[in-house]
């Protein structure tokens, strides 16, 4: 059998990335002179690509453009790093790579910040390669963003049987989504920025409620 191949989120999957975004959407709202969003709102901009969050939350359309360059001079300011790593998480990627898997990050996240997150806080090495969002998040959704890991990665779309099992690890129902344009299913992660409800109603094939867990979910989904 080839070799399985798991894509996973980073937001809300590998990290908790809240503090950083949350402040720098905050900041946006402050820069436009907009009423900031309570805290359950400014959570619910960590997932989905920026741009979509911003009209869903009261800002203009025509005012989207203004609100993300303030949004990006703050989190590159040291937003972007103002994260962690969830305990466990580290541990669980090298139990998947010790299990014959090949792991890739997946990201709505522009891949210009991903990358250097990802080389910050020890991921990088525990995976085969990080895939994000052109910078202009804009243009692209989560199902673009596996579209690309999988030509990289040699891998078809729809889903091919003789490439081997490819499974989705995300928090968000985007994930899921995503996952699901490519014939790919999705494990569903409950420690990450999901509504109630959220995953189950996209369609995730199962849910996992802790990191320890994770490796071990992930590798009967794959069997």
């Amino acid at each position: 059998m080839t070799t399985p191949l798991v894509l996973l989120d980073l937001d809300g999957t590998l990290m908790d990335s809240a503090p950083g975004i949350t402040a720098s959407v905050a900041h946006a709202y402050r820069t436009l002179g907009l009423p900031v969003p309570d805290a359950a709102a400014l959570r619910s901009f960590v997932g989905p690509p920026i741009p979509d969050s911003f009209p869903v939350h009261g800002v203009p359309r025509e005012r989207v453009g203004e609100a993300i360059v303030a949004y990006r001079a703050a989190y590159s300011a040291g937003g972007m790093f103002d994260n962690s790593v969830f305990d466990g998480v580290a541990a669980a990627l090298r139990e998947l790579r010790a299990a014959g898997c090949a792991i890739a990050v997946a990201t709505s996240k522009p891949e210009v910040y991903a990358r250097p997150i990802c080389d910050r806080f020890g991921l990088t090495e525990l995976v085969d390669d990080v895939f994000g969002a052109p910078l202009d998040e804009a243009t692209s959704t989560k199902a673009d963003v596996i579209a690309k890991a999988l030509a990289t990665l040699g891998r078809h779309s729809p889903a091919a049987p003789e490439d081997g099992p490819v499974l989705m690890v995300g928090d968000r129902e985007h994930d899921v989504h995503g996952s699901a344009a490519h014939g790919i299913d999705c494990l569903g992660v409950t420690w990450g920025y999901a509504a109630p409800g959220e995953l189950e109603a996209a369609g995730a094939v199962g849910q996992v409620h802790d990191v320890a867990a994770l490796a071990r979910e992930i590798l009967a989904r794959l069997r």
